[in-house]
């Protein structure tokens, strides 16, 4: 299969002669073994299997092997959501004492795991510009630092990330980069042939795509070579005592980020999707290539819409000529970047909440990126324990409005906009 179209429909699941079409939910916490030794096997990691479902799970994996095969990558694993995703990629390498670089252009919960809860377990993430020259960006390098993170569309501030530069910043000094593929997905952007090293996804969004199944999802290119500098990955490169010395690297290869990830912090942190929610994951991703269309479609009618209404003060959409982003976007998601926009009204922050308490059937809800069109006020919501300083850093005005436009009629979506804009004085 070489098309992503045909992917998302048949990649991962490939039933036998009277097995099921539809990828069977095996809803059993343990699985039975016929010896001692077999199972025994199984947890000295000689040979490969399920023994239960905290660690790994048969619908789960195929599910994670479609997924796999969207990104173009390795190897590929399932989480209960995408917070944990996030977590569980950095985690995987980084230790008490260890540093890490940011976007501070992130998803808010993200920041607030970064920057406060994995502090407190002593892992330092410094926050940076990403629109910063190469230069600037490499002097936050310490000798401690073990990866770069970011995302390809950032929420809620729709920026894009500049891969190239990115990607240089972190292999011209051994690390490898984390990019959260979330909002352009694989159908709009595959990382990892831009130079990103692992993907994450919160497929609580546009995989699942109808607000059905909260799930996360981490996915390995096996591009980054963790024995070129063993010191500085030594969960990777040295013996796990848990698994009697053994050695990630040296004895899984391309497959040892994921096979830790999975047997050492599954294993200890339970962080499992189930196997119902990987079920309607993958329901979602046979329709994803189609819905990504629409979406696309749709947001940018929204956009040119608003960019030419005298109510609205600004808009942010990568998609139109007028964006500081529209290069980047064109680069790396030519074909759409999303149905996520980002806007504010005249007259600030109190005419932006009224807009939204006016809209008739877009929906004020804390989700994103759905069939159904919704928003937000991120410094009110999504973003409410930030400071002023670290929503500033973060690039959210107070006036922002995070827009996630669906699959409807663009013209009924308008219509809903244009009423509740009517009745702002500006």
């Amino acid at each position: 299969m070489a098309n992503i179209d045909t992917k998302c429909i048949h990649a991962g699941w490939s039933p036998k002669n009277g097995e099921p079409r539809q990828v069977p939910i095996y809803q059993s916490t343990t699985f039975k073994y016929d010896t001692s030794d077999d199972m025994g096997k199984l947890f000295d990691l000689e040979s490969s299997g399920y023994f239960y479902t905290r660690l790994q799970n048969p619908t789960n994996d195929y599910v994670a092997e479609k997924l796999c095969a969207l990104e173009g990558g390795v190897a590929a694993m399932l989480t209960s959501s995408g917070q944990a995703a996030n977590f569980f990629a950095v985690f995987n390498i980084c230790e008490a004492g260890d540093h890490f670089i940011s976007s501070s252009s992130i998803y808010g919960g993200t920041y607030n795991l970064f920057g406060v809860t994995m502090k407190k377990m002593g892992i330092e993430c410094t926050f940076v510009d990403q629109n910063l020259p190469y230069e600037e960006l490499a002097k936050f390098i310490k000798p401690n630092t073990k990866l770069i993170f970011g995302e390809t569309i950032t929420n809620p501030t729709c920026c894009i990330l500049d891969f190239e530069k990115f990607s240089k910043l972190a292999h011209d000094h051994g690390l490898p980069l984390i990019v959260d593929n979330t909002f352009a997905t694989p159908v709009l952007c595959r990382p990892f042939e831009h130079g990103a090293d692992i993907v994450t996804h919160s497929t609580t969004k546009y995989i699942d795509g109808h607000a059905s199944s909260v799930g996360g999802a981490i996915v390995d290119s096996g591009n980054f070579d963790w024995l070129k500098n063993p010191e500085k990955f030594p969960g990777l490169t040295t013996p796990d005592d848990s698994y009697h010395g053994l050695i990630y690297a040296e004895k899984f290869g391309k497959g040892a980020y994921i096979t830790k990830a999975t047997v050492q912090m599954m294993r200890d942190l339970g962080s499992i999707q189930s196997p119902q929610n990987a079920y309607y994951i993958q329901l979602g991703l046979e329709s994803l290539h189609l819905r990504m269309a629409r979406h696309c479609e749709n947001a940018l009618k929204i956009a040119t819409y608003l960019e030419n209404h005298p109510k609205v003060a600004w808009v942010n959409y990568a998609g139109l000529k007028s964006s500081e982003y529209y290069e980047l976007a064109q680069k790396y998601c030519p074909n759409g970047v999303c149905g996520v926009l980002c806007f504010g009204v005249k007259g600030g922050r109190d005419a932006s909440i009224k807009f939204m308490d006016g809209l008739k059937f877009v929906s004020i809800v804390t989700h994103v990126a759905d069939a159904k069109t919704c928003l937000l006020h991120p410094a009110s919501h999504t973003h409410r324990q930030l400071s002023e300083e670290q929503l500033k850093e973060a690039g959210i005005n107070p006036d922002l409005i995070r827009l996630s436009v669906g699959i409807e009629d663009a013209d009924d979506i308008i219509a809903d906009i244009e009423q509740s804009l009517a009745n702002i004085e500006v």
